[in-house]
């Protein structure tokens, strides 16, 4: 219920109207209709409502007859929210329009659920160039060397090449805003302040440690293992046969390794879980601080 649906700016304070923002583009009136849900939040916060009080005996039609259809553009809506490259370079009144040309039939084409917002978006006309990050491959090589395929965060292998101020709201692609992640710590930070990461990353930098003794661990193991099963390919290959007394201790002791890397991987992705709900957790509550507005 944010400014890009049912609120809209007010003399004091907001209004919410009982129709979201697509239908007032398309002409109706919010006076015509009732929003019991909306009218509930407008007087508990004192926000003026327009719309009607009381709903009407019999509901007015679906402008999208069909549910499931409904909820694919419910989704779409929830992708472009969330998207601040798309909302820096589509107009909310542009997408309006798109939305009610393929409401329509006009376009041929409603939102799909099983392909990228990107293709969605392509298919109802609007354009969106999602490669800001416009790093050369002789650029990304340098940071690669100069942090020794490191994480600067976290302090594990990392070959991302990463934007400390996001790319999508800075654009700034010079070499002082690049420094070098992991793909995992590049996926959680995202669009978050650089800030706002370093602060909360600099809080769990004993969780960090323990990140990469898992790591190193993990790997050490699995180039074990790798070398047992060669040779134990081997050693079948050489003796001309599968059942052995020999070769099934060698089997055994493969299996034991084997059921070693996997209760170590599985703390290990526990503790990367944890850590990433810290993080979005941290992330939220930092936006939800910024917003005064609680709708």
């Amino acid at each position: 219920m944010d400014s890009l649906h049912f609120k809209q700016a007010g003399l004091m304070n907001p209004k919410l109207t009982s129709i979201c923002d697509i239908c007032l583009t398309r002409g109706l009136n919010a006076e015509d209709y009732a929003n019991t849900a909306v009218a509930t939040f407008a007087k508990g916060l004192l926000y003026t409502y327009v719309g009607k009080e009381k709903e009407a005996t019999v509901k007015p039609d679906m402008i999208v007859k069909n549910k499931k259809d409904r909820k694919k553009y419910e989704a779409f809506l929830q992708d472009y929210d969330g998207n601040e490259i798309a909302k820096q370079q589509i107009k909310r009144a542009d997408l309006n329009l798109a939305i009610i040309k393929s409401e329509d039939g006009k376009l041929g084409y409603i939102p799909n659920q099983g392909v990228t917002f990107a293709q969605n978006l392509k298919e109802l006309r609007l354009e969106v160039n999602f490669q800001l990050n416009e790093v050369d491959f002789i650029d990304r090589e340098r940071i690669r060397a100069k942090y020794k395929y490191r994480c600067q965060y976290c302090g594990r292998h990392g070959q991302s090449v990463d934007h400390k101020d996001p790319v999508s709201l800075s654009h700034n692609n010079s070499l002082d805003n690049l420094t070098l992640a992991c793909a995992e710590c590049n996926r959680i930070k995202s669009d978050m302040p650089y800030e706002l990461f370093i602060h909360l990353n600099d809080q769990i930098s004993g969780i960090n440690k323990k990140l990469v003794k898992y790591e190193n661990a993990l790997g050490t193991l699995k180039e074990e293992f790798e070398h047992r099963r060669r040779y134990l390919a081997a050693q079948v290959h050489l003796k001309g046969v599968i059942n052995d007394p020999e070769l099934n201790e060698i089997r055994k002791q493969n299996k034991q390794l084997q059921d070693a890397i996997d209760s170590l991987q599985s703390d290990y992705d526990d503790l990367r879980e944890t850590r990433k709900t810290y993080f979005d957790t941290g992330w939220k509550l930092a936006r939800i601080k910024e917003n005064k507005d609680i709708i």
